[in-house]
């Protein structure tokens, strides 16, 4: 008995060792290939990652230039590579014909650019503390829940104080090529090559990227990869809230909404998100895998597919009238390496490439500006109060001056302005 026991303690005991010795080693890729694709609708968002608007949008949207009610398609291609190029480095994607932009889209390595030398306390050149707070409301509903709005005081976090309670979500944001995690880098659209990306074109077929310092990269991309629909985004009056309502996005994996902006005369920024619990979020508002979005609707923090409508609440809309909203439809995404994973553990998996093909669609308007973004629209059509779309014609039925919302829209122009420090 006492000898079955000994055998089995060592058995267990090896059971690790053996384990890890079935571990199969994996060298990382030699180059790798991210297709970032987008469809836009209505106010630009900002650059491809989806954090805010850049001084150029917020300039154009100054000029007049708002949205049309349309969408556009946008595509960011990066290449990273640890080999050097045999020249100057050279590389070219390759693209189905039904895509309608020629033959292949060029990848252009950037020049280096001299930063300047950060200031020594690490903060921003031209750094001013912070002033006024930030008011956090979460949570779809005519009115906001119990908590609301969190606090946060700017000058105190100057000063080094940690806000109790102020928890933002981990999530795994991803990081693709890059010029300083790579020895050769390229990207479109670059200086030699910007084109618009075409609106009838499909990214089904097949794809190879080649160049002077990379393995050649091949892979097919199905139906369900293509270019995601439009969001086609409404508002309209709710009580004391805004109903924001949306199509039921193909292929789409989940939804998020979240709103940000102040009153002319106060130092607050207010912020809302459409997550059931306090979330600042602004970290989703980029591409994300359908796995990492399965678990933050389970942890509801993202809106199911079955999910087409959020009220935003009343006290959000009153405390900041003009609030710029993003919203976001986490689309596929695909993934290649080669040569596939060998089956046997004892075989290393030295892999050449690998590439990924990320999907999302996403919309931007000023809350309150009733009607649809990414629908069919004209810049003069507007909605009822229970959001049938009508000319904007001499008609009375408008909200009257005194309107909140109303008043929001009219001054949201001014307002961003004063957010962003223009």
């Amino acid at each position: 008995m006492k000898t079955a026991i000994r055998l089995a303690i060592l058995a267990l005991a090896a059971c690790p060792t053996a384990a890890l010795a079935q571990q199969q080693k994996v060298t990382p890729p030699v180059a790798v290939y991210w297709m970032s694709i987008d469809t836009a609708s209505g106010l630009p968002m900002g650059g491809m990652g989806g954090g805010g608007m850049s001084a150029m949008d917020i300039g154009r949207m100054m000029m007049g230039g708002g949205m049309d009610g349309g969408a556009n398609r946008t595509m960011l291609l990066e290449l990273g590579s640890q080999r050097s190029a045999s020249g100057t480095p050279a590389a070219a994607h390759e693209i189905p014909p039904g895509l309608n932009m020629g033959a292949s889209l060029p990848l252009e390595t950037p020049q280096q650019v001299r930063r300047a030398e950060p200031r020594e306390d690490g903060m921003p050149e031209k750094f001013e503390k912070p002033r006024g707070r930030m008011l956090i409301y979460w949570g779809c509903g005519e009115q906001a829940g119990p908590g609301q709005p969190y606090v946060v005081d700017f000058a105190r976090v100057a000063e080094g104080e940690v806000p109790q309670g102020l928890v933002s979500r981990r999530v795994n944001v991803q990081r693709g090529p890059s010029v300083s995690r790579s020895r050769t880098y390229g990207d479109w659209p670059n200086q030699r090559d910007s084109k618009r990306v075409s609106a009838d074109g499909s990214l089904r077929g097949d794809h190879a990227v080649k160049g002077n310092y990379s393995p050649d990269i091949t892979f097919a991309l199905a139906e369900k990869y293509d270019f995601m629909e439009p969001v086609n985004l409404a508002m309209a009056k709710s009580g004391g809230g805004i109903k924001m309502s949306w199509n039921s996005v193909a292929n789409a994996h989940g939804y998020f909404a979240s709103a940000m902006g102040g009153k002319e005369g106060t130092e607050d920024v207010v912020f809302w998100s459409s997550s059931n619990s306090r979330e600042f979020g602004d970290q989703l508002m980029t591409w994300l895998p359908p796995r990492e979005v399965a678990g933050l609707i389970n942890d509801r923090v993202v809106l199911p597919t079955s999910t087409t409508e959020c009220v935003v609440p009343a006290q959000f809309v009153a405390a900041a009238p003009s609030a710029f909203v993003r919203f976001i439809a986490y689309g596929e995404e695909a993934n290649f390496v080669h040569p596939p994973r060998p089956q046997d553990p004892k075989v290393v998996w030295n892999q050449e490439w690998a590439a990924k093909v990320r999907l999302k669609s996403t919309a931007a308007a000023m809350l309150g500006e009733e009607g649809m973004v990414g629908g069919s629209r004209s810049r003069g059509s507007r909605a009822t109060e229970d959001g049938n779309a009508q000319s904007g014609g001499g008609s009375s039925q408008g909200a009257s001056p005194a309107d909140p919302v109303q008043e929001g829209v009219k001054e949201g122009v001014k307002a961003l302005k004063g957010l962003f420090g223009f």
